[in-house]
């Protein structure tokens, strides 16, 4: 079992918002937790357009986000949301798929102007799949150097608090499962 899901909602291979996911990822593994990533590219067109419900690789992926301790999503922002790709994959997965998960929500975009994006658009559909929002890191594009992936976060205060926000991941994960030893 992962401990942490990434789910890239971008339909670019190499996109911006995956690689600010990854960062955070990578973070997370630097504390101790393993970390996969299932991308919205990593299935076939007609799963996703046709609902394909009983598709083997939905309904793996399906299996692992539940069976993870928390999750990262990360989208760019397209017309004030996530990606309409993102949205297709997650009306496949069961109602209560994020139940008891910490989720740090991640989006990209050209200018500051779509940072509200988070809030008003990611953060009901995580809440709608019964998960824990964090606050979520925008990042504008120009803060993000995709010739550097390992490294890819140019602003250092943008870095700043895409770290911080993946220590409060580590830290809900910890507070969740320190809460339900006890019962």
């Amino acid at each position: 079992m992962t401990d942490i899901i990434i789910l890239s909602g971008s339909p670019s291979k190499h996109s911006r918002s995956q690689l600010a996911a990854k960062y955070a990822g990578k973070q997370a593994k630097e504390q101790g937790y393993s970390v996969s990533e299932i991308c919205v590219t990593d299935f076939e067109p007609e799963d996703l357009l046709y609902a394909k419900f009983g598709s083997p690789a939905i309904s793996a992926a399906s299996q692992a986000v539940r069976n993870a301790k928390g999750l990262i999503i990360a989208s760019p922002v397209y017309k004030a949301a996530y990606t309409g790709i993102l949205k297709a994959l997650l009306d496949l997965f069961p109602q209560d798929a994020f139940r008891n998960k910490p989720v740090l929500p991640i989006m990209t975009g050209g200018s500051p102007a779509h940072l509200l994006a988070i809030d008003y658009a990611l953060k009901p559909l995580i809440a709608n799949l019964k998960g824990e929002a964090l606050q979520g890191v925008y990042l504008c594009d120009h803060h993000i150097n995709k010739e550097n992936p390992e490294n890819p976060i140019a602003d250092e205060e943008t870095g700043e608090r895409l770290r911080t926000q993946t220590n409060q991941l580590a830290e809900a994960i910890r507070r969740t499962h320190a809460a339900a030893a006890v019962k």
